[in-house]
C-alpha cells in the first residue's frame, strides 16, 4: 500500500492542480451540476476533468465515460453519483494514484445498515490504497483554489480569514449566512459528512502540520462527536501555540451521560465537564451556538485573538442600549475605568453639557461625524495605556445620514491602536448603508449584549501550558509497587502509602482491629480524636463517623456504635484537624483521559457543586486557575478572622493528584474529601482510591 505524505495529503485537498468531478453533468439541480458549475464559475486554475458516461461535452469540458477513461490521474476526485456506484469508481482511482476524494454522495451510513457496511468497504478502499477520503454524504469542500461544493451559500473567499472544519453541512451554511452578513469571510471550509475515514479531528491533524504563513488566523470547529480526543489535544494545543484562535461548538451533551460514581469527583464529572475540560487544555473557546461562532470570530478579528487586559470604554448614542452594553461587561468580567480628567475636559469641548464623559461616554443621538471622529482621536491619545478595547454602540436617531458616522467608525477599526468593536443596531433603516460599511473589510454586532458576551469569551480564552516533568517529593517507583496486581477500592492503608508516596501529608493515624488496639492508639496519638469506620466507602451516609473524642469513654462508645454498622472491620483513629475543608479528586473519563477536580470540602460538596476540573496532568498555573476559579476563593484566603489556606500548596497538590492519575491510568476514582487544615499545614483527612487491575 502506497502511503502519501501529510504534505501531499494537503496539497491534494486543499490545492489540488487537478480535479475530476466524476458524475458531473449540466443539470445544476443535481450535486454532480451544481459542484462542477461551482468550481468553473468561482475560477478554478488547474487541469479539470469530467466523468459522464451520458454526454461528450459538460458545460463545454470534454468528458469521459469512466474513471478508466480519464487522460490523466487526478489529484483530487469529487465524486456525485449513485451510492451503488461510489465503491467502483473509488476503486479505479485508487488505481490510477489519486490521492485523495470527496464523497457528495448520500445513502451510506446515514441511511441503514446496509449503508453502513458500505462505508466500511469505502473505507477499506481508499486505505489500501493510502488514499484520504471526505464524506460520504458530505455537502463539499471550499478552498481559495476551487468551490467543490454543492450546497448552500458559496462565499467569496479570502486567504487569512477563517476556516471552519465541521460535521454538519447545514451548520456551515447557517453559520457563513450569518457571518457574511456581518462581514467577515473565509478561507477554507470542511463539511466531512459521515466521515467514515476521516473525521474533524483527522483533518485538524493535517491541518496542524501544514500550517504556516499561509494558514488562517481562526479556526472554527463544529463536532458532534469525539472519536479521537488525543487527536484533537494535541493538534489544538500545537494550533494555539502557533497562533490559531480556534473556537468550537461540541453538540450531543446532556446530563444523563454521566454514570453513576462511587465518588464525588465521578459524580460530578459529567461528559460535559469532561469535553470542557479538553477543551480548556487545548486552548480552545467553547461556545454553544452558530451565533456565538460569529460573534467570537468579530472580537477576535477585532483584537488579534487576545485582550491585553480588561479594561473597557463604551462609546454610545443611546443611554439603553449602553447601559445594557455596560453591565454584560461587567458580568462578563470586564471593568469600565474612569476616564483622565484631562480626557473627559477634552470630550466636554468637542460634546454638548449633557452627554456623559466618564465612561460610558454618551454622545447623545444629536452626535456629528466629526464629533464621533473626535471622541475615538481623543481616547487614542489619551488612554492608549488604561483602556484595552473600544466597545461602540450605533443607533440611527433619524437626526443625521448614518453613511459617515459608519465612516468613523470603520476608520477607527482599522487604525486605532485600542481594538474597537461595534454594535450597529439599526439593521433594518440602514440596511443599505451597513452594506457598505461592510463592503469597505469591515464587521459587526447587531446587539450590544451579545457583543459584552463575546467579550467577554475572549477574555476568557484558554491558554495552553506546559507541564512539569518533575514534581518534588513524588516517588513513582514507591507508588508501582503498592499499586501493583490491585483492583476494586483499595484498603484504607494503601490509599495512605499511595498518597504519602505521591507527596501528600495525613495527620497522626492508625487503625485498629479491636478495643484493646483501640485504647493504646487513643493514648498514643492524644486526644481530641476522631474516628471512622473501615470497611464502607461512605462514611458519612452510613452515620460511620465520630468527631471530637476527648475521652478514654468517648472512644468506648463510638467504637461500640461503630462496629455495630453492617461491614465494619475496624476503625480509623486520627488526631482532629482544625481549618478549613476542600476536596481534591479525579475520575477517568472514557477515551478523554482523568478529570482532577477541586472544590469545598464536606457533605456539602455534591450539593453545592462549586467546583472546577482540569484534564490531567496540569501544569502549575491550570491549577491555580481552578483554586482562584471556584466562588468561594475567599474561604480560602480567610474571611471573619479564619486563616485561609495557602494557595501555593494547594496548587501542589493539585498537580500531585495530576501526575498521579496520569501515571497510573488504571486509577478510575480518587477522592481526597475532605483536605483540612491552615496556612500551610494541610492533612489528608479522607482519601478513597478505586482501580482498575494494575499491570506495569
Amino acid at each position: 500500500m502506497k502511503t502519501n505524505s501529510h504534505a501531499e495529503i494537503f496539497n491534494a485537498l486543499f490545492k489540488p492542480k487537478t480535479i475530476a468531478v466524476v458524475g458531473g453533468s449540466e443539470n445544476k439541480n443535481k450535486p454532480g451540476g451544481k459542484v462542477l458549475a461551482n468550481i468553473v464559475e468561482h475560477h478554478y486554475n488547474g487541469s479539470l476533468q469530467v466523468v459522464n458516461p451520458g454526454g461528450t461535452y459538460v458545460m463545454g469540458l470534454p468528458t469521459c465515460s469512466s474513471v478508466v477513461d480519464l487522460p490523466a490521474t487526478p489529484e483530487l476526485a469529487i465524486i456525485a453519483i449513485p451510492a451503488s456506484r461510489v465503491a467502483e469508481a473509488l476503486d479505479q482511482l485508487g488505481r490510477k494514484g489519486t490521492k485523495a476524494a470527496v464523497i457528495l454522495s448520500a445513502g451510506f451510513g446515514e441511511k441503514d445498515e446496509q449503508g453502513k457496511q458500505e462505508e466500511k468497504r469505502l473505507a477499506s478502499i481508499a486505505d489500501n490504497f493510502g488514499m484520504t477520503i471526505i464524506g460520504p454524504n458530505c455537502s463539499g469542500f471550499m478552498t481559495p483554489h476551487y468551490s467543490g461544493k454543492f450546497a448552500g451559500i458559496i462565499p467569496e473567499l479570502k486567504p487569512h480569514s477563517i476556516d471552519f472544519i465541521s460535521g454538519s453541512g447545514a451548520t456551515v451554511d447557517l453559520v457563513m449566512e450569518q457571518a457574511v452578513l456581518r462581514g467577515l469571510s473565509f478561507c477554507n471550509v470542511v463539511n466531512v459528512g459521515n466521515s467514515v475515514q476521516t473525521g474533524v479531528e483527522d483533518l485538524i491533524a493535517l491541518y496542524d502540520k501544514n500550517y504556516g504563513t499561509e494558514g488562517s488566523p481562526i479556526l472554527m470547529l463544529y463536532l458532534e462527536g469525539l472519536k479521537k480526543p488525543d487527536l484533537l489535544l494535541k493538534h489544538a494545543r500545537s494550533l494555539t501555540k502557533k497562533g490559531c484562535a480556534i473556537m468550537a461548538i461540541k453538540s450531543g451533551i446532556s446530563e444523563s451521560g454521566a454514570r453513576a460514581a462511587a465518588s464525588h469527583t465521578g459524580a460530578m464529572a459529567t461528559d460535559d465537564k469532561a469535553v470542557q475540560a479538553l477543551f480548556d487544555k487545548a486552548g480552545i473557546i467553547r461556545v454553544q451556538s452558530k451565533m456565538e461562532l460569529v460573534d467570537v470570530a468579530c472580537v477576535l478579528l477585532a483584537t488579534g485573538g487576545r485582550l491585553n487586559g480588561n479594561r473597557a470604554c463604551v462609546i454610545t448614542d443611546a443611554g439603553g442600549p449602553g447601559v445594557m452594553l455596560t453591565d454584560e461587561l461587567e458580568r462578563q468580567g470586564l471593568t469600565l475605568p474612569v476616564l483622565k480628567a484631562q480626557t473627559q475636559t477634552r470630550l466636554r469641548q468637542i460634546l454638548p453639557p449633557e452627554a456623559a464623559v466618564a465612561n460610558p461616554i454618551d454622545c447623545l443621538p444629536s452626535r456629528a461625524p466629526s464629533q464621533v471622529r473626535e471622541i475615538f482621536r481623543t481616547i487614542t491619545e489619551e488612554e492608549a495605556e488604561n483602556i484595552d478595547v473600544l466597545a461602540i454602540q450605533v443607533g440611527n436617531p433619524g437626526m443625521s445620514d448614518n453613511t459617515e458616522i459608519y465612516k468613523e467608525v470603520g476608520h477607527a477599526m482599522q487604525t486605532s491602536p485600542i481594538p474597537a468593536v461595534p454594535t450597529l443596531s439599526s439593521v433594518s433603516t440602514c440596511t443599505r448603508l451597513i452594506k457598505g460599511f461592510t463592503d469597505q473589510g469591515n464587521f459587526y454586532f447587531t446587539d450590544e449584549v451579545n457583543l459584552g458576551r463575546a467579550l467577554g469569551k475572549l477574555l476568557g480564552r484558554p491558554r495552553v501550558f506546559e507541564t512539569s516533568e518533575d514534581v518534588q517529593d513524588y516517588d513513582r517507583a514507591g507508588i508501582e509497587m503498592i499499586v501493583k496486581g490491585c483492583s476494586g477500592p483499595l484498603p484504607a492503608k494503601a490509599v495512605k502509602n499511595v498518597l504519602e508516596n505521591a507527596g501528600f501529608i495525613f495527620p497522626p493515624q492508625d487503625e485498629a482491629a479491636s478495643l484493646n488496639e483501640l485504647k493504646k492508639i487513643c493514648d498514643a496519638i492524644g486526644y481530641p480524636l476522631a474516628m471512622k469506620i473501615l470497611g464502607p466507602l461512605h462514611k458519612t451516609d452510613l452515620g460511620g463517623v465520630r468527631l471530637n473524642i476527648t475521652t478514654a469513654e468517648n472512644a468506648e462508645q463510638a467504637w461500640k456504635e461503630l462496629m455495630s454498622i453492617k461491614g465494619a472491620h475496624g476503625v480509623m483513629v486520627q488526631k482532629m484537624v482544625e481549618g478549613t475543608e476542600v476536596i481534591l479528586g479525579a475520575s477517568r473519563a472514557e477515551k478523554i483521559g482523568h478529570l482532577v477536580m477541586f472544590g469545598l470540602g464536606g457533605i456539602y460538596t455534591e450539593i453545592l457543586k462549586d467546583v472546577r476540573f482540569g484534564l490531567a496532568p496540569l501544569a502549575v498555573q491550570e491549577c491555580r486557575d481552578m483554586l482562584t476559579g471556584i466562588i468561594a476563593y475567599p474561604i480560602l484566603q480567610g474571611s471573619r478572622g479564619q486563616e485561609g489556606i495557602s494557595v501555593d500548596i494547594l496548587a501542589g497538590y493539585l498537580e500531585r493528584i495530576g501526575r498521579l492519575v496520569y501515571d497510573f491510568p488504571a486509577i478510575s476514582e480518587i477522592d481526597i474529601n475532605p483536605l483540612k487544615g491552615a496556612g500551610s499545614n494541610l492533612y489528608v483527612i479522607d482519601a478513597r482510591i478505586i482501580m482498575d487491575r494494575y499491570t506495569p
